[in-house]
């Protein structure tokens, strides 16, 4: 039997998809990740030697590791297929490492999208790992490495364990604290908005209301007009009542409304946070599932859109030509469009294209059976937003009017929309059509009524998700690959949390920024000079700056000084306990939520005297089987998070994954969360089904 090409990526997922391509002549193994990497239980970089990294093989791989050896030695060439970004760069290279095989002479092969014809192309194009690339992963890995095990000893030495720091994040907490700071210290100011209701006059009752349009009193003088308190309210509406009105001035044109550029990475969990309230690691891990490949009914196994780490809106011929030809044929020429989108973002990475569906042809609706509820949510969107990138803007007929009353002027807008170009696969509208009647310069108008309303300024928003990735990309802090991870990072560490929608700081992360990270580190928090030091690891990837280098400047320039200056001047931080409103039923004290190695629970203020303790009960809302007392949230001794019976040790049903209030069909056990699907919790029995969006 003839030896097979091997094909390595990094997922169990993405092999099934590509091995289908490539037939009988082709293996396709995964790495499931990393292979190599830095050691988590000390800092793993010898500064003193040009900070050089001490990997090691990634705990728990050794099989996997083994499995791709034995490969090898059967197989007659090897391709290199992970990720074609900076990190899939450096698997491939640690790959080489552990296969002995030279980098500069490896089978290197990267695809967009995961289809036939990309993968196909790809195995006859392979080309040497590129260490630009890998050294821009490398230098970004070790610089976060030092940063974090550096000053995180620190923080568990003056504030408490399990805490962190990072390049990134330290400087998106400061955003956050700062935006709160500036809410805390805003002073509402007064004001009063005056909008009059219109007409003609000398109409009928039924008809007044009818021809009636609204206006907003907006200058005075020819300049704006700011009524800032009941007094002045009162002043002006005597002078109105004073005078009479007329139609002023009216412009009318036609306005267009151009859509959007297809997704990049921060864009996609942007507008997926706003539209499906989908949180950003929520979104790249549905996106991962598109691209790596779905069965699809009558199709098998493909990924059904491009890679997902990208700051370029660009777009391959191919496929700009694809989606134009549906276009005509589905919605006809007048609906094509010839857009022009350039990167917003300075300096973007313009190495892969926008996200965009691999099959343009492949209608969300046609497949939806294929997918789950939110998979197919995601999908429809990165759809229509191609699509309609493709489209010619839609028209609206717009006049807007003033209405003069002495040296006072409301104006007063209207618009219509008279062609619906790519509104029609991507509609991104609020509001409805609102016209103003026919009206002409110099005519007579009836008021109808007059209203004041008093208003006071609101202070800025807090973050939501969505709003935080956008003002990281916009002040060049972070990269596509790192924005979901950061927010992720901030909630575990309990720097900040959720209200609603918005993210807030907590005590904590407020301290840890104001008292630690802007006395002592104040650069790693700036936000321009986080934006710096992303430019110059990006001019390792262009070959234009060694990594260890950059990392040299950093620390020995800067963070080395600090973290001495810190150690000695730095006074413990001692946090208010957050108390619960109960009182210890040993002492009578207060109980207070402590954070430990194994999730919350309550312990006696009283700490060391007294030393009770309680766990903090999560439900699942789910009745046991057994005695139908409920399943809570459980930790075994090493952490492991399981579900039981709150009757324990008189009931002792348990499951490893969360249950849901479902019982399988077959055979009546209770059914549970694995991934994308509800599988049964008896082992004997196989049934399985896929998750709808409700059961998330």
């Amino acid at each position: 039997m003839a030896a097979k090409n091997l094909v390595i990526v990094e997922s169990p997922s993405k092999a099934r998809t590509i091995e289908k391509f490539l037939g009988s002549r082709y293996r396709v193994v995964a790495t499931k990740g990393h292979l190599r990497d830095l050691p988590k239980s000390r800092l793993g970089v010898d500064i003193e030697d040009n900070f050089t990294p001490e990997y090691i093989n990634v705990r728990g791989k050794g099989d996997t590791i083994k499995e791709i050896k034995e490969a090898v030695k059967e197989s007659s060439k090897v391709y290199l297929a992970t990720d074609p970004d900076r990190e899939g760069e450096a698997i491939s290279w640690h790959v080489c490492s552990i296969l002995g095989i030279d980098p500069l002479k490896a089978d290197r092969i990267t695809f967009q999208e995961i289809t036939k014809p990309a993968v196909t192309e790809a195995v006859k194009n392979p080309r040497p790992v590129d260490m630009a690339l890998v050294d821009a992963q490398q230098g970004r890995r070790v610089i976060d490495r030092v940063v974090g095990y550096k000053i995180s000893p620190l923080l568990w030495a003056k504030v408490a364990r399990g805490l962190s720091a990072g390049r990134v994040q330290s400087a998106a907490l400061k955003i956050i604290c700062d935006r709160e700071s500036e809410i805390e210290a805003f002073v509402p100011k007064e004001y009063w908005s005056i909008t009059g209701l219109f007409t003609s006059p000398g109409l009928s009752p039924a008809k007044e209301k009818k021809e009636s349009f609204s206006a907003r009193l907006e200058q005075y003088k020819g300049r704006k007009l700011t009524v800032g308190s009941a007094e002045e309210n009162a002043k002006v509406r005597e002078a109105l009542d004073q005078g009479s009105y007329r139609v002023g001035p009216i412009e009318e044109k036609q306005v267009a409304k151009k859509p959007y550029a297809p997704y990049t990475t921060s864009v996609l969990q942007q507008d997926a946070s706003i539209r499906l309230g989908f949180t950003p690691k929520k979104t790249m891990m549905l996106a991962q599932e598109l691209y790596e490949g779905v069965t699809v009914k009558g199709h098998g196994t493909i990924g059904l859109i491009t890679y997902i780490r990208t700051d370029s809106v660009r777009v391959s011929e191919l496929a700009d030509r694809a989606c134009k030809d549906l276009i005509k044929e589905r919605y006809g020429d007048k609906y094509l469009g010839n857009n022009v989108y350039t990167n917003r973002k300075k300096g973007a990475q313009d190495a892969h294209e926008a996200i965009r569906p691999s099959y343009v042809d492949l209608d969300p609706d046609e497949i939806k059976e294929s997918l789950s509820g939110d998979q197919y949510k995601l999908y429809r969107l990165i759809w229509s937003r191609f699509v309609a990138s493709r489209m010619k803007p839609a028209l609206y007929d717009a006049v807007s009017a003033d209405v003069v009353n002495g040296d006072y002027v409301f104006k007063a807008a209207g618009r219509k929309l008279v062609f619906d170009g790519y509104l029609r696969v991507y509609n991104d509208e609020g509001e409805k059509d609102r016209m103003l009647p026919e009206l002409k310069e110099g005519a007579d108008l009836k008021l109808l009524e007059l209203t004041s309303e008093q208003k006071f300024t609101e202070p800025p928003s807090r973050f939501t998700e969505a709003s935080l990735i956008k003002e990281l990309e916009d002040k060049g802090i972070g990269r596509p690959s790192t924005y979901a991870p950061i927010v992720t990072n901030l909630l575990d560490r309990r720097y900040v949390y959720r209200e609603k929608k918005s993210l807030a700081p907590t005590e904590l992360g407020m301290r840890i920024t104001r008292e630690i990270m802007e006395v002592y580190f104040r650069e790693i928090v700036d936000a321009g000079f986080t934006a710096s030091m992303e430019e110059k690891l990006d001019k390792v990837e262009e070959g234009e700056e060694s990594w260890q280098n950059v990392v040299s400047d950093y620390y020995h320039g800067y963070m080395e000084g600090q973290l001495n200056i810190a150690e000695k001047e730095l006074d413990k931080i001692e946090l208010a306990p957050q108390l619960t409103g109960e009182l210890c039923p040993e002492c009578g004290k207060p109980l207070a939520v402590k954070h430990g190695r194994f999730g919350d629970f309550l312990a006696c203020t009283g700490f060391p005297g007294c030393r009770y303790t309680r766990n903090i009960v999560t439900g699942t809302g789910v009745k046991c089987p057994k005695c139908g007392r409920e399943i809570i949230e459980r930790r075994s001794r090493k952490g492991k998070l399981f579900y039981g019976c709150s009757g324990y040790p008189e009931c002792d049903q348990v499951y490893w994954y969360k249950p849901v209030n479902k019982k399988c069909p077959k055979c009546g056990s209770l059914l549970v969360i694995r991934g994308r699907n509800l599988v049964c919790s008896n082992s004997e029995c196989k049934y399985y089904e896929k998750k709808g969006s409700e059961d998330k």
